[in-house]
């Protein structure tokens, strides 16, 4: 990286954090103009016969890679580290400074994110000891923290909800709060003035309604199990299939949850999680593709349908992420039959391939269709920056 580059306190990098059990994601951003400075993944964290012995050598790993492309964390006077949490339980409902107060409540959430919250503080562990720069933790469920009381409670014992936090906290809301952003700046309109629909399609899937910015809706609930159907995930389900099947087939509430999060959804369906292989079954006639596509395209006109009502109509609806940004026959099966509520697709644009945010409904229809990209990266990295100033 050119010295005079890194020398302008206002081009100054975020390091953007996203750990798991066994891997690092990371990508170093200059928030004020998007670019990427370096990005890269360090995987088989801890696991047998690996060099990355757990997560502090995996930082080592990285600042490894880093130099050998070219950059030296340790001469880009970066900014500060930012790092993806997914679950803020009920206290942070916006990015916080991370000291030791907040990095043992992360720890405490555990058991609202058993996969997740522990790998990030494990994380965010490893990179304090690395980096002498501020730290933030941004979370995946702060964007829903504004959802109104009749959206997020359940209809369960208000004593047993209070005492163990249970409500509808919704997830990848750092791409939901990002696209909204995104797709207000695509049309020139004032974000204020939006009813938005956001639909998250990758192998994890969410939606999303959102108003004037701010989100009243989202289908994922207390865990990221819960709405659409997902590569690997069910969605939604009646929840006594759970007592049905430890009653039925004798499984444990472990397995269950291992079967409804890992061996559901698409893969559960057709055999495969992946929705580029799902299509490409589809095109060959495969009887089980087809059932795992209509189910998935019935469940999104479900929240589409869902959402139109609680917002009162809709001015956008957007879809992001690696299939809602890519599969051209989801899409235009979502928007199909809709033309009575004035949502539709116009097939050239639908059918362009572009990696740029873009409209693809008619000009004048009521409804705006878009294909807007998600960034949570970047997201991360603004937000990173906006609190440490």
């Amino acid at each position: 990286m050119p010295e005079q580059r890194v020398a302008d306190a206002a081009t100054a990098p975020v390091l953007v954090l996203n750990a798991g059990s066994s891997s690092l994601k990371y990508q170093l951003v200059v928030p004020e103009t998007g670019e990427v400075l370096a990005k890269g993944l360090v995987e088989r964290i801890g696991e047998a016969g690996s060099d990355v012995a757990d997560h502090a050598a995996a930082m080592q790993a990285m600042a490894s890679r880093l130099r050998t492309d070219g950059v030296d964390l340790d001469d880009v006077r970066l900014r500060a580290v930012g790092h993806r949490v997914v679950h803020g339980g009920p206290d942070f409902s916006a990015p916080v400074v991370i000291d030791d107060a907040v990095l043992a409540r992360v720890h405490e959430l555990s058991g609202l994110a058993p996969l997740h919250n522990p790998a990030a503080a494990v994380g965010i562990e490893a990179a304090r000891a690395r980096f002498d720069v501020p730290h933030v933790a941004v979370f995946d469920t702060a964007f829903f923290a504004s959802l109104p009381e009749a959206a997020s409670t359940y209809a369960v014992p208000r004593d047993l909800a209070r005492r163990h936090a249970i409500r509808r906290y919704g997830f990848h809301g750092t791409s939901h709060e990002f696209v909204s952003r995104a797709t207000a700046d695509l049309l020139g309109r004032p974000l204020a003035q939006l009813r938005q629909v956001v639909l998250h399609l990758g192998n994890g899937c969410s939606a999303s309604a959102v108003r004037g910015g701010v989100a009243v809706d989202t289908s994922m609930g207390l865990t990221p199990l819960e709405g659409l159907v997902m590569g690997t995930r069910s969605g939604d389900v009646d929840p006594g299939l759970h007592a049905y099947l430890a009653r039925e087939a004798g499984l444990s509430l472990g397995e269950i949850d291992t079967l409804l999060n890992k061996r559901s959804g698409l893969l559960g369906l057709s055999g495969v999680n992946d929705f580029r292989e799902l299509e490409q079954r589809l095109a060959s006639g495969d009887a089980d593709a087809r059932l795992a596509f209509d189910v998935a395209v019935h469940r999104l006109k479900h929240y589409v349908g869902a959402y139109l009502a609680v917002l009162g109509g809709i001015d956008v609806l957007v879809f992001t992420a690696g299939v809602g940004e890519n599969s051209v026959a989801l899409r235009a099966a979502v928007t199909e039959g809709l033309e009575e509520l004035g949502i539709t697709v116009d097939r050239a644009r639908n059918a362009a391939r572009s990696g740029a945010a873009r409209v693809i409904s008619p000009d004048g229809a009521r409804v705006v269709v878009a294909v807007v990209p998600t960034n949570e990266e970047l997201a991360i990295a603004r937000q990173t920056a906006r609190l440490v100033g």
